[in-house]
C-alpha cells in the first residue's frame, strides 16, 4: 500500500511516498481502507518537531490525525458485522506511529465512529480534532453544560474568536446546534463572510477600535464563553466582553504564548481560564464529545464546503508535503489529502 512516512523531523520535504505492506488488525482494532486524510495544524507542528534536529518519538512516523473511510478488517474481539462500515476516525497519530495518510491504518476501534451515508468523507476528514476540540471549549465552563444537544446553551452568548478557522467553524456550528447565540471575530470580509455562512449570529473584526462595543451591543450583559485561539493578543478584547462568571476555554496560542491579564479585575468577576489540549482531555469527556459530535453529524448540523462556511483544499496523497506547507501558511479552510481516486 501507499503511506506517506518522515523519519526525521523539520520541512515539508521530510515527508515522502513509500510502499509498506497492508497491516492486519490486532485484538479489538479494525483495519480502515482511507478515502481522506484531513491536515491540522498540529500535525505539521508534530512533524516540524519542538526544536531542530528533534527526532521523531517512532523511527518511521505516518502524519495526520483525523480521516474517513471504510472498516474492511477486523481484530479478535470486534464485532464482524463492522466490515463494510463507513467511518471517521480520531487522534490516530496520538502516540502511535500510524497517521491516516496511507491507505490502510489499522487502530482501536473506539476510534473509528460510524459516517452516515448523506455525510461524505470530506466532511468525516474535517472532523476529529477540530470538532472534539471545540467541543471541550463549549463544555469546560462552571455553569456546564457537560454534554451538548439541542437546547444546552439557549440564553447563553458565545464568542468564537477566529471564526473563520477549522476550530472555530465546529465551534460555531456545535454552540448554534445547541442554541447558543454566537458572535466571530474576524480580520478580513472574507472572514466575516465565511463566519456568517457557518451560522454565527454576528462577526466583528477583532481589530477595530470599537470592537468590544461591538459585542456589548449584541450582548449587554457580556459574553458567557469565549472559544480562543489567540488568547495572549486577545486578552484585552476578552477581559472587555466576559459577563461576570464567564470563561476563556483557550486551545492555541496564536499571537503569542505568554498571557498577561489584570488578575483583580478578573478576579472580581470570578472570571475563569481553562486552557485546551484535545489529546488529553479526559476519557469520560471524550466520550461525551465522540457521541455529542455523532449526533450532530447526524442531524446534519456540521457541514463543510464553501457555501458552509469551510472552504476545503484538496491534494492528492503524492503531494502531501504541499498539503501540510499549505496548513502552515495557513491557508482558510480546511486541507484534505485524497487517499483513494474514489474519494
Amino acid at each position: 500500500m501507499r503511506a506517506i512516512v518522515y523519519s526525521q523531523t523539520g520541512d515539508p520535504d521530510v515527508l515522502r511516498l513509500v510502499d509498506r505492506p497492508v497491516p492486519e488488525p490486532g485484538p479489538g482494532e479494525v483495519r480502515v481502507a482511507v478515502r481522506v486524510s484531513g491536515v491540522n495544524p498540529t500535525d505539521w507542528k508534530a512533524r516540524r518537531g519542538a526544536r531542530p534536529g528533534e527526532r521523531p518519538p517512532f523511527a518511521e512516523m505516518v502524519p495526520n490525525q483525523d480521516g474517513a473511510g471504510i472498516i474492511d478488517a477486523v481484530g479478535e474481539g470486534v464485532d464482524s458485522a463492522l466490515a463494510g462500515q463507513r467511518v471517521w476516525i480520531w487522534e490516530a497519530a496520538w502516540q502511535r506511529a500510524e497517521g491516516s495518510a496511507q491507505e490502510y491504518i489499522v487502530l482501536p476501534a473506539r476510534q473509528a465512529v460510524p459516517l452516515p451515508d448523506a455525510a461524505s468523507f470530506d466532511l468525516g476528514a474535517s472532523l476529529g480534532i477540530p470538532a472534539l476540540t471545540a467541543h471541550r471549549c463549549l463544555t469546560v465552563s462552571d455553569e456546564g453544560p457537560r454534554s451538548l444537544a439541542p437546547g444546552a446553551l439557549a440564553g447563553r452568548t458565545v464568542l468564537v474568536a477566529g471564526g473563520a478557522g477549522a476550530v472555530g467553524h465546529a465551534a460555531i456550528q456545535l454552540a448554534r446546534w445547541a442554541d447558543a447565540q454566537v458572535v466571530a471575530t474576524i480580520s478580513t470580509q472574507r472572514k466575516a463572510e465565511l463566519a456568517r455562512a457557518v451560522g454565527a449570529d454576528r462577526a466583528v473584526d477583532y481589530r477595530r477600535r470599537h470592537a468590544v462595543d461591538e459585542i456589548r451591543a449584541l450582548a449587554p450583559e457580556g459574553v458567557d464563553l469565549i472559544v480562543e485561539v489567540a488568547p495572549a493578543a486577545n486578552a484585552d478584547l476578552d477581559a472587555g466582553v466576559l459577563a461576570e462568571n464567564g470563561t476563556v476555554a483557550a486551545y492555541a496560542t496564536d499571537g503569542g504564548g505568554e498571557l498577561t491579564v489584570s488578575v483583580r479585575g478578573l478576579m472580581y468577576r470570578n472570571i475563569r481560564y481553562q486552557f485546551v489540549l484535545v489529546y488529553t482531555v479526559p476519557v469520560e469527556a471524550k466520550k461525551i464529545a465522540v457521541a455529542d459530535v455523532s449526533a450532530a453529524l447526524a442531524d446534519g448540523a456540521l457541514p463543510v464546503g464553501e457555501e458552509a462556511g469551510l472552504p476545503l483544499h484538496r491534494f492528492p496523497l503524492e503531494q502531501a508535503a504541499d498539503a501540510h506547507a499549505a496548513v502552515e501558511a495557513r491557508t482558510v479552510g480546511k486541507v484534505l489529502v485524497d487517499i483513494a481516486a474514489s474519494a
